[in-house]
């Protein structure tokens, strides 16, 4: 793509034992697809899932859409030959589960090393377990090490509440504090950061409401369970026609001959910073990142 920044608002889990939804995917508005081979695939289907998942991104057919890898991990019997045959088959990224340390991203990225994955293809982690939300700074710090291939979070915010023994009401009171240790340690280090999934599909307004708080939470995107929730994860993680506008009047206004060298500017009545140029460069960016994607999906 043109752009440097890459729209990941909807992440869409497809499991990868069924091969029909792994066809009906290549037709979907989803920014990006995880071809699940973890918890979406019952222990007797894992091997068939697996060729059939590294079949599918090899005959490619996705277009402009994301293609994620979901492995198992390294402690099952399956997430050896899981990294071995997504290193091969060359996705834009592998998704690992219950990392907990630098270490753990290490040995992963060891692994798609020694079984020749392109250097283009990355490393995606899950943040799922409390040890992973007191080492978040140290993750994702490993992702400046020369040669690593660290690029994204993924929140897993069912094992997390698991492994708490807390509830997800709405709101998600109990998952703040590690949402947002997520949250600083990405930004800090430059990652993508993927919201967790909402488990209730019938749940409309619910799962509305959460992808509003994932947005205002700093998030890129939230991975969804099912295609009906693409359409409003899409919308609400996009910029508004209202803010592209206004974004475009504050970057006309410090481009101005008039106003070169000036830190402040009153624009259509309100005050705004060279801080705020720079949002509202982002936030353009992003609307056209957007618009080339869509117009690439058809």
């Amino acid at each position: 793509m043109p752009h440097a920044i890459r729209p990941r608002r909807s992440v869409l889990y497809m499991p990868g034992s069924n091969a029909r939804a792994l066809e009906k995917a290549k037709g979907l508005p989803a920014d990006a697809l995880i071809l699940d081979l973890e918890d979406a695939v019952a222990p007797g289907a894992k091997d068939e899932a697996r060729t059939q998942v590294c079949a599918a991104v090899r005959d490619g057919g996705y277009g402009a859409r994301e293609i994620i890898i979901r492995v198992n991990g390294l402690d099952t019997p399956w997430g050896l030959d899981d990294v071995r045959a997504a290193a091969s088959a060359e996705p834009d990224a592998i998704l690992v589960p219950k990392v907990d340390t630098a270490h753990g991203v290490q040995q992963y990225e060891a692994l798609m090393n020694d079984h020749g994955a392109a250097p283009e293809v990355g490393l995606w982690a899950m943040m799922e377990t409390p040890l992973a939300m007191l080492n978040a700074q140290n993750i994702a710090a490993s992702s400046t090490e020369p040669g690593s291939r660290l690029t994204a979070w993924v929140m897993g915010t069912n094992d997390l509440a698991k492994e708490l023994g807390c509830a997800q009401p709405p709101g998600r009171e109990p998952l703040i504090t590690s949402l947002g240790l997520c949250v600083l340690a990405a930004r800090a280090y430059g990652l993508v950061l993927i919201d967790g999934v909402f488990n209730d599909i019938q749940d409309g307004q619910g799962f509305a409401d959460m992808c509003v708080q994932g947005r205002a939470f700093g998030f890129d995107g939230k991975t969804l369970i099912h295609p009906s929730q693409i359409e409003t994860c899409n919308e609400i993680f996009s910029p508004s026609a209202d803010e592209v506008s206004w974004a475009q009047a504050v970057i006309a206004a410090f481009d101005h001959p008039d106003n070169q060298g000036k830190g402040a500017l009153k624009v259509d009545g309100q005050m705004v910073e060279r801080l705020h140029a720079d949002i509202a460069r982002r936030t353009v960016a992003v609307a056209e990142a957007i618009a080339d994607i869509a117009a690439a999906i058809g």
